[in-house]
C-alpha cells in the first residue's frame, strides 16, 4: 500500500512503524513540542502532496492535531482507537504499538476537516434520541460511534464538535446509530 500524502506523526518510533506497515513518507512533531519550523513543513506538504495527520489516541495527540489544524487547516486526520494502539507494557499507547493492519485501515479511512462555517445537520438533539449524551451507557455509545466512524474517542462535550469537525453526515451517522441498536437486539 502506498500513501500519497505526507504523514504527520509524533515520533521516530511512529515513522519506523507506518513504514513497516506500508509505503508513505513523515513528518516527525517531535511530541508535543510542534514549533514554527515543524509547522512550516507540513503547510508546504499541504500545498505539494496533501497531509494526513495520524497522532496517538490521547490527549497529546489530539492537542497536536488542534495546533496543526488551527495553522495548516484542511488536513486529512487518520484515527486508531485506543485499543488498536495499546502497547504490552502497562500504560503505553502510541501508533507504534498498532498492527501494520490497524495503521492501514485507519489510513485507508481518512477524514478531511470541514470548514467551521459549513453548517451540520446534526444536533444535540439527536445525540440525546440516540443516547449518546445523558444517559448511563451513553460513554459506551459514543465508543461505538468513535470506533465504527474512525473518528477517536470523545466525551459528550467533544462528540458534536467531533462530527462536525469530519463533515459526517446525519445520513451516515443515523445508519450507524441503527446498527448499533440492531446489535443490542441480537
Amino acid at each position: 500500500m502506498y500513501i500519497k500524502e505526507i504523514i504527520v506523526v509524533e515520533g521516530k518510533d511512529d515513522t519506523a512503524k507506518i513504514k513497516q506497515a506500508l509505503k508513505a513518507d513523515t513528518v516527525e512533531t517531535n511530541g508535543s513540542a510542534i514549533n514554527h519550523s515543524i509547522l512550516e513543513q507540513i503547510k508546504h506538504a499541504k500545498e505539494k502532496r496533501g497531509v494526513i495527520v495520524f497522532t496517538d489516541p490521547d490527549y497529546p495527540g489530539q492537542r497536536i492535531r488542534e495546533i496543526i489544524n488551527e495553522h495548516v487547516p484542511g488536513c486529512k486526520h487518520a484515527f486508531l482507537t485506543k485499543q488498536e494502539a495499546k502497547g504490552k507494557a502497562k500504560g503505553s499507547l502510541g501508533i507504534e504499538h498498532a498492527s501494520n493492519e490497524a495503521i492501514r485501515k485507519a489510513l485507508s479511512s481518512v477524514y478531511e476537516l470541514r470548514d467551521q462555517q459549513d453548517e451540520i445537520k446534526i444536533t444535540r438533539q439527536d445525540l440525546m434520541h440516540y443516547k449518546l449524551i445523558g444517559d448511563k451507557d451513553a460513554k459506551k455509545r459514543r465508543e461505538y460511534l468513535g470506533k465504527s466512524l474512525r473518528i477517536g474517542s470523545m466525551n459528550g462535550k467533544q462528540l458534536l464538535k467531533r462530527l462536525q469537525m469530519f463533515q459526517i453526515d446525519k445520513e451516515t451517522f443515523i445508519k450507524v446509530m441503527e446498527e448499533m441498536k440492531q446489535e443490542d437486539e441480537v
